[in-house]
């Protein structure tokens, strides 16, 4: 997936939608970023204009946190290929925070037009922190053992490889298309978590089959964008997942974290409170779907701003499939209604509402 700034000059992301590719709002700062840790398998960074050696080198250490042990990390400056004192002060303190960090150079290359790039690797095992001469920067310590990447500041620590049940290295997922289906390898060893992966994935393929797909009147050849605003185990994008749409599994902050099975099975995602606005463009996703979620968020906020929320994410003639008890559906009809939304329910336990492409000034 793509993410940059925002940028009122070139709204990349914006376009990035439009395009029906899978990008959102999100900058390397000060917060560490809503993914998380050792979940991509590749990075890569072109004219970012990032200081990657800022802060003592917090932002390359964010970098670490997010990419899996023996990942890549491809990046593509001017510090990378050229000679004044300014870009080589720069590439002089890359060679410094990545070799602290154990990442090994395993390419560095021009082209033709003299445009440079390099490529780093992650290590695989951590014999190499414990060889290094200086503690620095020091490993992290993750006390409770839970990813808390949400409003959380930037460390000044490698965050620790990743293993096993038996302390050992965690293996890299299968190859494509196997990854989507097999065992995760962030997931629970205990029978009853591989009991219960294997039940939701047959769970989603089951329904999608009987209900999405044909029963619920959705024009799927219109549909590219899509979101799961409380994706689990991303069983339902894994059902989807033959289709020429992308999903951006959402793992609200109130529930149990599964992001790292999600982006283990070779699918996207990230974090979100539903209670703040989601980091995206108006009018960008074609399709959002929501399975019992709302019962979490009664507790903590407004419904309707939920739904207004919802109503600025989606564009004109775009779906939202809530999937919840009759209870639930009762409350939420009456908002899309309130907003010129066509609503249909079935089943007594899908509403299907569909924004309209226009709608009269006042309300």
């Amino acid at each position: 997936m793509s993410f940059a700034p925002k940028d009122e000059h070139e709204a990349q992301i914006q376009f990035a939608l439009e395009r029906g590719i899978p990008a959102t709002l999100s900058v390397i700062g000060t917060q560490k970023l809503t993914f998380p840790d050792n979940g991509f398998d590749l990075i890569h960074c072109a004219r970012c204009r990032v200081h990657w050696d800022a802060d003592g080198g917090k932002p390359l250490y964010e970098l670490n946190r997010i990419l899996r042990p023996g990942g890549y990390f491809a990046w593509s400056a001017t510090p990378v290929y050229r000679d004044d004192d300014r870009d080589q002060k720069v590439w002089k303190a890359m060679v410094a925070i990545t070799k602290a960090m154990c990442w090994k150079v395993v390419a560095k290359a021009d082209d033709s037009s003299g445009i440079g790039l390099v490529i780093y690797q992650k290590p695989t095992s951590s014999s190499c922190y414990k060889k290094r001469q200086e503690n620095n920067p020091p490993i992290c310590e993750n006390v409770n053992g839970k990813n808390s990447s949400w409003y959380s500041r930037l460390n000044s620590c490698l965050t620790p490889l990743p293993v096993d049940g038996k302390g050992k290295p965690q293996s890299w997922p299968m190859p494509w298309p196997q990854r989507l289906t097999s065992k995760p390898p962030s997931l629970n060893h205990d029978s009853d978590a591989i009991d219960e992966f294997n039940q939701d994935s047959k769970h989603w393929s089951q329904l999608v089959s009987d209900v999405y797909d044909n029963g619920l009147s959705i024009s799927w050849s219109s549909v590219r964008n899509v979101m799961d605003m409380n994706a689990g185990y991303a069983g339902f994008a894994a059902a989807l997942v033959d289709r020429p749409i992308w999903v951006m599994n959402v793992v609200p902050i109130d529930v149990p974290d599964t992001l790292p099975v999600v982006l283990d099975r070779g699918l996207i995602g990230m974090y979100h409170d539903w209670c703040e606005s989601f980091n995206t463009y108006p009018r960008t996703y074609d399709l959002l779907h929501a399975s019992f979620l709302f019962k979490h968020l009664e507790k903590r906020c407004d419904l309707v701003d939920v739904v207004v929320e919802i109503d600025r994410i989606l564009r004109p003639d775009g779906y939202l499939v809530i999937h919840d008890s009759m209870e639930m559906l009762s409350k939420l009809g009456p908002i899309l209604r309130s907003l010129h939304w066509s609503v249909t329910s079935h089943q007594n336990q899908f509403i299907v509402g569909r924004k309209s492409f226009w709608r009269p000034t006042s309300l």
